[in-house]
């Protein structure tokens, strides 16, 4: 027993010392600063973080040899445990996170786990999509089969032309009679595969199934779905992931609806499943004596120490890989987890004929207006709601000019007209840095990036030099080639590869003006350290800002390309095809959606690949390849809402001093607090300078209103913008996956909390809206009033308002994702904040009340602990 342990055992038995070291551990837990100690686990924007896993069950796993006499040894024996995050109502390309424990430790590992080659490695846990029901009950066209399950190529599913000593799953103990033959797994064998049965040797094959048509036999690739082929649009999802030496692991697994993947066919229509089988090596019937080559093969163990890794692509024991994955004694091991898609994107259009109704803006609502769509057109009482995706601006002028019903809008924004205009609070969310970026050494995916202010202004002004071909950029020649080797990124993240990648000198952002850019540039030049070098002073390792870039206005609603250089080399490519190769590092996007498409598929957007033209003899520029496991590095701006859905890490922003504030709930509730609202049925200004001074609050936190004419608006759009507004604020702000909920990447409005501002507002507006009357201001008294009004401020709505403030920063709707962790938490409290005097009056005297507590505890304590003193 420790001296800890053992003192704390003696001081035990006095029942009032432990009371009153009891009473003093609790008031200090009631009075901790609030973000003292972070999460360790990430946490999604609108997702509890203590909610209980979707899918959650245990099973032992056993490895059996049966001897030569006929004798059954265990070989293996573990209880392993597999969960799931979310299973249900899920959409294509959604990411949801498998982990297991219990696992047997994986062994050389392969540089990536993902589809064919995943394979040359050992111990692995196979993760697949599979169609059908797992159940012996349901007929045999519904059932879920290794038939059923998708490969992206043949080699995962079949094994043609071996010899017999390779033929180790006709060991299978578990196996049939019919894996016994020297060509198995269809009957009769289709003339395309002919070629599979060669004397002396050995085939099984694993057709796959395809939801309509006939079976592809997988002897070949040129007898796989066409989804399969090489380069297909999508990268493989499949996956055998790693464990580690405690047994331990977890994937992202990306999810495919039959839009991705028609031949599998998972719909809102077709059950479907995610497979999980953790490989503990096939079980081998009874050895032959003596035993034979396929005997000994069946039983080997491995040849990798568990944790290592195969980067060389060197052997492993077949019995112990997941190159058989649908045997038997493998197959019995599954976890099934059910997986329901939701309604498809097409849905109103296919079942509501009637007429949309346009609200046009914002793409920060997206992924919440994607699901409240089909409680609108599949309810005859509503209106048939179409969120239209462009810019806040452009939504906004479509809305005054009568060409939109409403605006999605996640700032105040410019009135051209005379018509004043509301704006209803219906998302707070946000944006957010999302990246991929490995580990060195095969080690998994970094989990933990924190980004400052000066960081993002490096990025954006193209003040890395990318390559060699940026190294004679006047003025900045000797700043680093991309952030993974600028000392200020690897101080903050540290334990990164320093190998540059062009990627690192960029940020995937919009090519669009947005409001979310306004956020994030005002975010940046809030900041004093980062606005002194894009104003050109040099950092405090030298390095410069882009001397096209110096003094650029921030903020602003798009970010320019202004750099024009333009490098000389001899490379014949970039000779016949001149360019500026800072435009084609950063090389922007339309949305934000092909950024979180980008980042899913690890696939930049730079474009500086050259490629030969055989037909033509001249080079072509285009896009680079995918970014190959354990060698991604990518960073792009998403919002929250995308990395919620997609499984995209963001980073953890800066906030006051060295605190590192990732999106929570908790964190965009705390920039919600700050808030506030100028005019009556005007927009809540979240303002940079007031969270930069905050260590609570989320800096990419964004609110996404609706935005109508309070004049001079049609009625029957009036009555559709008032339906919306209070649909959209109350169902429409319960968390879940469902038709009408508020999905994940957001913090629900609710009536009381932090958020109750935001929620009577909207339902002002709505009002407002509906009546096409705005209430006017009440004229001021001239007399401040004793008691300080909860009302929002009013502005006189009946009478052209002064045009919004310019320059307001924005608030968006969200994205997915924000990760926490322990390094990202804030580390200290806020200053003191302006409190109400109610609040003062309460605190005052329960601070008086616990230090005088502590004081008669602390003297109890010692009396009871030391005992009276003896005279």
């Amino acid at each position: 027993m420790s001296a800890l342990s053992a003192w704390w055992s003696e001081r035990s038995k006095r029942p009032l010392a432990v009371a009153g070291v009891a009473l003093v551990g609790a008031a200090l837990l009631t009075w901790a600063p609030v973000g003292a100690s972070a999460a360790d686990e990430p946490v999604v924007v609108g997702r509890s973080a203590a909610a209980k896993p979707a899918y959650s069950q245990t099973k032992r796993l056993e490895r059996v040899f049966v001897n030569a006499a006929g004798e059954r040894e265990v070989q293996i024996q573990n209880d392993v445990t597999v969960t799931a995050d979310q299973t249900r109502n899920l959409r294509g390309r959604q990411r949801i996170n498998i982990a297991w424990k219990g696992a047997q430790p994986s062994g050389g590992r392969a540089s990536s786990p993902y589809g064919e080659k995943g394979m040359a490695q050992e111990y692995p846990v196979v993760v697949l999509q599979c169609r059908g029901v797992d159940s012996a009950s349901v007929a045999a066209a519904q059932r879920l089969t290794p038939e059923t399950c998708w490969t992206a190529t043949n080699l995962q599913r079949s094994q043609v032309a071996v010899s017999r000593g390779a033929a180790v799953w006709t060991k299978d103990l578990d196996a049939s009679a019919d894996y016994r033959q020297p060509f198995s797994g269809i009957d009769p064998n289709p003339a395309s595969c002919k070629s599979a049965v060669v004397p002396d040797l050995w085939t099984r094959l694993t057709p796959f199934r395809p939801l309509k048509g006939t079976a592809f036999p997988a002897c070949s690739s040129d007898t796989m779905p066409p989804e399969a082929a090489v380069g297909a649009a999508f990268p493989p999802a499949e996956v055998a992931a790693f464990t580690d030496t405690e047994g331990n692991g977890s994937i992202q697994f990306e999810v495919r609806s039959d839009v991705e993947n028609e031949s599998l066919g998972c719909s809102n229509k077709v059950k479907c499943a995610v497979v999980v089988i953790p490989i503990v090596g096939l079980s081998c019937a009874q050895e032959e004596s003596p035993a034979t080559p396929v005997d000994q093969a069946c039983r080997r163990g491995g040849q990798h120490l568990p944790g290592s890794s195969n980067f060389a692509g060197q052997g492993v024991d077949a019995a112990v890989s997941p190159s058989y994955w649908w045997s038997p004694s493998n197959w019995k091991h599954r976890f099934t987890v059910p997986i329901t898609f939701g309604l498809p994107p097409n849905t109103c259009d296919v079942l509501d004929s009637r007429p949309a109704t346009g609200f046009y803006g914002s793409e920060l609502l997206a992924q919440a207006g994607l699901q409240w769509a089909p409680a609108y057109c599949l309810d005859k009482k509503r209106f048939k709601f179409q969120h239209n995706q462009m810019s806040d601006e452009a939504g906004f002028n479509l809305m005054e000019k009568g060409g939109g019903a409403a605006a999605i809008v996640s700032s105040a924004h410019e009135r051209k007209g005379d018509d004043p205009v509301g704006y209803a609070p219906t998302a707070v969310t946000g944006f957010g840095i999302g990246y991929v970026i490995d580990r060195p050494n095969n080690a998994g995916e970094y989990e933990r990036l924190r980004l400052n202010p000066r960081l993002l202004a490096k990025l954006l002004t193209q003040s890395y030099l990318g390559s060699d071909l940026g190294r004679d950029h006047p003025g900045i020649k000797e700043n680093p080639l991309g952030l993974m080797s600028d000392p200020e990124f690897t101080k903050l993240n540290p334990g990164l590869k320093l190998d540059s990648q062009e990627t690192g000198a960029t940020l995937l952002g919009l090519a669009n003006a947005s409001d979310v850019v306004e956020q994030l540039t005002a975010y940046i030049a809030a900041d004093e350290a980062a606005m002194a070098f894009v104003n050109g002073k040099a950092d405090p390792w030298g390095m410069k800002v882009n001397p096209a870039y110096r003094k650029v206005s921030l903020p602003r609603s798009s970010w320019p390309l202004l750099d024009e250089y333009i490098p000389k080399t001899g490379s014949t490519c970039r000779q016949q095809n001149p360019a500026v190769y800072f435009s084609q590092l950063a090389a922007p996007v339309p949305t934000m959606r092909r950024i979180s498409e980008s980042l899913l598929d690890a696939w930049p957007n730079v474009q500086t690949k050259c490629e030969y033209d055989a037909p033509t003899a001249l080079y072509k520029v285009g896009r680079v390849d995918r970014q190959s496991y354990g060698a991604r590095f990518m960073l792009g701006l998403v919002s929250l809402g995308d990395a919620a859905r997609f499984g995209i890490r963001t980073a953890a922003l800066q906030a006051k001093g060295g605190s590192y504030v990732a999106a929570t709930d908790a964190s965009l509730g705390a920039a919600v607090k700050l808030a506030e609202r100028e005019k009556r049925y005007g927009a809540f200004e979240i303002s940079q300078q007031d969270l930069r001074r905050s260590t609570r609050a989320y800096p990419g936190t964004m609110v996404v209103y609706t935005a109508a004419r309070l004049r001079n608006a049609g009625q029957e759009d009036a009555d559709k913008v008032a339906q919306f507004i209070r649909v959209s604020i109350t169902e429409g702000q319960r968390p879940g996956s469902g038709n009408g909920q508020l999905p994940g990447g957001f913090l629900p409005i609710t009536k009381r909390g932090v958020t109750a501002e935001l929620y009577a507002a909207a339902q002002e507006v709505a009002t407002a809206v509906e009546k096409q009357r705005p209430a006017p201001t009440p004229k001021p008294s001239g007399t401040p009033s004793s008691t300080p009004s909860t009302a929002a401020p009013a502005v006189d709505a009946a009478d052209p308002p002064a045009a919004a403030p310019t320059g307001v920063a924005p608030s968006a709707a969200p994205s997915a994702v924000p990760t926490v962790s322990a390094t990202t938490a804030p580390v200290a409290t806020d200053p003191t904040a302006s409190i109400s005097s109610g609040t003062a009056s309460r605190v005052m005297p329960t601070l008086l009340l616990i230090g005088l507590l502590g004081i008669a505890l602390a003297s109890l304590l010692r009396f009871v602990v030391q005992g009276p003193r003896r005279r």
